[in-house]
């Protein structure tokens, strides 16, 4: 079994000691995103593009795409079905025993139903 994160890709570079282009500074940007993430138990699988509706002013809106990284790792089960116990313990069965009292003589009414609380027509007519 696994579970996965998902983080937004950087957007700049890194400014760092003999990387000079910008090409290589994005790089450097990601790969210290990975390894940070590779450090906790993390382990990259992709990257994705996906688009983000976002607002714009008060009725507006726009589509961005975003750059995402998406890492996984596997969670330790807490118990596995085919494992058996050492021991069973026997289950023992109890009648359930109700303390409620029926309400009426315990005959079912066979009165006609009763015919709904509404006249034909509209529903804006109709009472709630």
């Amino acid at each position: 079994m696994f579970e996965y994160k998902v983080v937004p890709a950087p957007v700049k570079g890194v400014k760092a000691k003999g990387v000079k282009t910008a090409e290589a500074r994005f790089a450097l940007g990601v790969e210290q995103a990975i390894n940070e993430l590779a450090a906790e138990g993390w382990e990259y699988q992709r990257s994705d593009v996906l688009p983000s509706t976002e607002r714009v002013g008060l009725t507006g809106s726009e589509t961005h795409w975003r750059t995402l990284l998406v890492f996984r790792r596997t969670i330790a089960e807490a118990a596995t079905p085919d494992a058996t116990p050492d021991r069973v313990e026997p289950v023992i069965a109890t009648p359930a025993v109700s303390s409620a009292v029926p309400e009426g003589d315990g005959i079912a009414d066979a009165g006609a139903p009763k015919d709904p609380d509404f006249e034909e027509g509209n529903e804006e007519t109709r009472p709630a």
